[in-house]
């Protein structure tokens, strides 16, 4: 039931909006706010070759880049699949950010057949997302992705 409320609220919220950096901000804290286990609820976008930055977000800093070689982001992002991850402290290239975090979410955002950005939602609480979060995610960066294609030509690598 959250997470329907949590999508048709951010549908109305995002109506006639078409900035990329105001729908970023609108999702993340739209995101952060809604669920109390996403401690860390932001976008890494596409930067440079092969390299993230970090974009709008709620929770503490984060890294601020981070290479598509190495951590979940990067592998989101090389392999355009989402990356469930119960136990990040099993990820041998782990990026720790943030020394709480215990599991991570992150969903590629596609934009004609390349990441333009990556959608990273971190929680303290190991093993914290369930499928429904997860694929809440992904209809989200699917939305972003296809509904608002105003995004820069500097995101496409």
């Amino acid at each position: 039931m959250i997470h329907e409320k949590i999508y048709s609220e951010l549908l109305s919220l995002l109506e006639g909006e078409h900035p990329w950096m105001t729908i970023l901000s609108t999702t993340a804290c739209t995101l952060h706010h809604g669920f109390s286990h996403f401690h860390w609820t932001g976008f890494y976008c596409v930067s440079a070759h092969d390299v993230l930055s970090v974009g709008p977000y709620q929770g503490s800093h984060g890294c601020l880049t981070i290479p598509f070689s190495r951590g979940v982001c990067g592998a989101a992002a090389r392999t355009q699949k989402t990356q469930w991850v119960r136990d990040v402290h099993a990820i041998e290239d782990h990026i720790a950010c943030s020394s709480t975090t215990n599991s991570e979410v992150v969903v590629p955002l596609l934009w004609d057949g390349n990441v333009i950005a990556v959608l990273d939602v971190d929680s303290d609480i190991p093993d914290a997302f369930s499928q429904q979060d997860v694929q809440l995610l992904e209809k989200i960066a699917q939305l972003i992705a296809q509904r608002y294609p105003s995004c820069p030509s500097f995101f496409i690598r």
